[in-house]
């Protein structure tokens, strides 16, 4: 993480006045969804965007989002457009735990318990690594999509908040237009846009109400 000098030598660079940037850890569900949030957030804050995301059981969609994600950070950051580049960290991949979590709820619907539980412990997750690097704000880009539920989110992420001593930054990123500028900005950087949340429950609720044909946008 950058120090306050570095802070503020950066902000000089880019012609913006010197002013210290709060750092927050931004749990990224994939590539396409940080591109409008990182957007949203970057005059605000010093960003590192944390790929925690072990509900993708399938290694090959995990790697594919992964490198989507990657090749969104390399772009934002040679872009020159930005006040200060954005950080990346990846955190461990472990689909057994997710499916060991999820074990009991397979046959919940998309948005309910199963759903909750996967939320909560990739919050807990972003926020315990967030408290224990130095930030001093966690959030999530699962807000930007129409399909997941904003108060949900919103709940796990201000009791995480309370109990690990962080702001959690909580807005609904698809308001405003956030999950259109996040396909707007998908298809200029180039990003493979997935059609489903992730594990294989979300992927075979998708293709039920598809008929197998994707969703018209990324999750």
């Amino acid at each position: 993480m950058p120090t306050s000098d570095t802070a503020r030598d950066a902000g000089a660079a880019f012609g913006e006045p010197a002013v210290l940037r709060p750092s927050l850890l931004l749990h990224s569900c994939c590539g396409p969804c940080s591109t409008a949030v990182c957007e949203r957030l970057a005059p605000g804050f010093r960003i590192t965007v944390y790929f925690c995301n072990s509900n993708i059981d399938d290694e090959a969609e995990y790697k594919r989002r992964l490198e989507a994600e990657q090749k969104f950070v390399r772009q934002y950051n040679a872009s020159g457009k930005m006040i200060e580049p954005l950080g990346l960290v990846c955190a461990p991949y472990a689909p057994k735990a997710f499916l060991r979590l999820a074990r009991g709820l397979e046959g919940c619907a998309e948005g309910g318990a199963r759903c909750r539980a996967c939320i909560a412990d990739r919050l807990e997750k972003t926020a315990a690594f967030a408290a224990l690097n130095g930030y001093g704000a966690f959030s999530t880009t699962l807000s930007v999509s129409r399909h997941k539920n904003y108060e949900m989110i919103r709940g796990i992420g201000k009791a995480l908040a309370l109990r690990y001593r962080l702001a959690f930054e909580g807005a609904d990123f698809k308001k405003g237009g956030g999950e259109q500028r996040s396909i707007e900005l998908s298809k200029a950087y180039g990003l493979y846009r997935q059609n489903y949340c992730g594990c294989r429950f979300s992927k075979a609720e998708a293709e039920a109400r598809a008929g197998g044909g994707e969703r018209n946008v990324a999750e």
